[in-house]
């Protein structure tokens, strides 16, 4: 097994595990090709995943990383390649239950991410017609040990002064328990030839509301849970007026908010995985409750508390 990456704090730890590591970068082709020199199977799962971010920058990692994977992939003949994608390239600033995997797309994407992750699963799929065996599932906000952006997120918000809170919170999100997202990936692995050249949401496959995960999260981590009510519509224009200014600031990393982020926050969106269940047999293991639960136990372990 090879594990490709930029972390060599990481990779040492996954070296002590006798797992070989390659450092390198999606965007050096002689690199990824070193990587996968000998694999027989490859898990594409680099990415640049932020809501803000330079287009050059997600464009460098999200679709020509890809390209060279592919490269890698057709020139030492590896008999599958798992490409993850997102969801989010189906987003859209309004309701949406139970989206599935023929949704159109929407007329303009959401931001950086979600269009260069278009862009790259039509890499994959002109690669699946010119001959590469391709699966590509689409996962749903990880979570779990390791987390660095959804929970630490909320968490830091809390910290700081509150987590904004639209609709009191009712709003249906769809999650993804970061093992359940492996044992699909592992599905995919041995998944029948029918399964080539399609696509698969994954989630947990129980859509809870935001305002139960936020009060397990905060009660487990023995915090108070500071929110705030706000309007959608206060919170969105707000959000577009702080994208503006953080255009204005090239210093400016990232705005507090953005308009996706408050559209996650604020609008139920939730994902069909009958497919996955079906044709990959698909089962999520790990609940939301007991994910949540994991991530606060590593969470302490890591001094987090």
């Amino acid at each position: 097994m090879t594990v490709f990456g930029r972390n060599e704090a990481v990779g040492a730890e996954l070296e002590r595990e006798g797992i070989r590591f390659v450092r390198g970068r999606l965007q050096d082709l002689e690199s990824v090709m070193a990587a996968c020199a000998g694999q027989e199977v490859v898990f594409h799962c680099g990415a640049l995943s932020s809501p803000w971010g330079r287009y050059r920058d997600f464009y460098e990692s999200n679709v020509i990383g890809t390209k060279h994977v592919i490269e890698a992939c057709f020139k030492h003949r590896v008999r599958r390649l798992i490409h993850v994608s997102t969801p989010s390239l189906l987003f859209r600033y309004n309701e949406g239950l139970d989206v599935s995997e023929e949704a159109p797309l929407p007329k303009r994407f959401a931001n950086h991410y979600a269009k260069t992750k278009f862009l790259a699963e039509q890499l994959a799929d002109r690669a699946f017609r010119d001959g590469l065996p391709v699966i590509t599932i689409r996962p749903r906000a990880l979570f779990g040990p390791g987390d660095t952006t959804i929970i630490p997120r909320l968490i830091e918000a809390n910290r700081r002064r509150f987590i904004p809170l639209m609709n009191e919170g009712k709003v249906w999100v769809d999650l993804t328990y970061v093992e359940n997202a492996v044992d699909a990936l592992l599905l995919c692995e041995t998944a029948p030839e029918s399964c080539l050249g399609r696509k698969y949401h994954i989630t947990n496959g129980e859509p809870v509301l935001l305002i139960d995960v936020l009060r397990r999260l905060f009660e487990k981590l023995g915090l108070p849970l500071r929110i705030k009510p706000v309007s959608y519509r206060t919170a969105f224009y707000a959000a577009w007026a702080m994208e503006g200014i953080a255009r204005c600031l090239p210093w400016m990393k990232e705005p507090p908010f953005t308009r996706y982020t408050v559209s996650v926050l604020g609008k139920s969106q939730t994902l069909n995985i009958d497919r996955a269940r079906r044709e990959l047999g698909y089962s999520p293991r790990i609940s939301v409750s007991e994910g949540v639960d994991r991530y606060v136990e590593w969470y302490r372990n890591q001094g987090g508390m």
